[in-house]
């Protein structure tokens, strides 16, 4: 076996840039063998040179997280190069309806929504979940947002709003179901990330994703179907 295989194995979509991008750095800065997937394969390929030229930690892979046949593709290269999985980061995302409003929104953008950013982490769960279920300390993180918090709801935005409404529900049940396996499963709200965010008053994509990472990194017992931003939990 290898010494790359003994690493950690994290798996993260929506990968090429941003968030997801920054998620896989400091992931292979802390040791992990990192999967970046992009629904752009020549993205990935370009990110994961960025990130590690010598290719010892960080691998591209094509993910679609909307088509099945690709996502159950993924999950046997996974298992034929490192035979489990630690961590599966559900990054990829869409917001198909910035200025939507819910009395009169068209619904397509609200199906193109759920099946990327509910049914896109469902299905990738699905198939990498025997993997996980192989690893001393397996994690599933879903990258969601405020705008899915049913608490501080007051309209727009219906597609994205309700499609995180959903992930977080589908964290809370999983999590419920996978506790007695030892596979903590929460979300994480990245918050408002900006390109300059000292003088925006926003976050850089680098605090966004230590979020997520500190939801990677929980010790085994640790808390599980939470909602948190920067470790402090959200509203639901």
């Amino acid at each position: 076996m290898s010494a790359r295989s003994q690493r950690p194995v994290a798996v993260v979509t929506g990968a090429s840039r941003g968030i997801g991008l920054e998620v896989c750095r400091q992931l292979a800065a802390l040791g992990y063998a990192v999967v970046l997937g992009s629904r752009d394969l020549r993205r990935a390929e370009l990110a994961a040179k960025e990130l590690d030229p010598e290719g010892e930690r960080v691998t591209a892979a094509h993910i679609e997280v909307d088509n099945s046949v690709n996502v159950d593709q993924l999950a046997q290269r996974v298992r034929k190069r490192y035979g489990r999985v630690d961590a599966i980061v559900n990054n990829a995302s869409t917001a198909p309806d910035l200025w939507g409003i819910g009395g009169t929104t068209d619904l397509s953008p609200v199906a193109e929504a759920l099946d990327v950013n509910l049914f896109g982490a469902w299905r990738v769960i699905q198939a990498l979940l025997p993997l996980l279920r192989s690893s001393p300390r397996p994690r599933i993180v879903n990258v969601s947002s405020e705008s899915g918090a049913i608490a501080l709801m007051s309209g727009g935005r219906p597609a994205f709003s309700i499609s995180k409404t959903a992930l977080n529900a589908l964290t809370r049940t999983l999590a419920g179901e996978l506790y007695r396996d030892g596979i903590l499963v929460n979300a994480v709200c990245p918050g408002p990330v900006t390109t300059d965010g000292a003088r925006s008053g926003g976050r850089s994509a680098a605090q966004g994703a230590a979020s997520v990472v500190w939801a990677v990194t929980l010790p085994n017992g640790g808390p599980t179907g939470t909602f948190t931003r920067d470790g402090r939990e959200l509203p639901w």
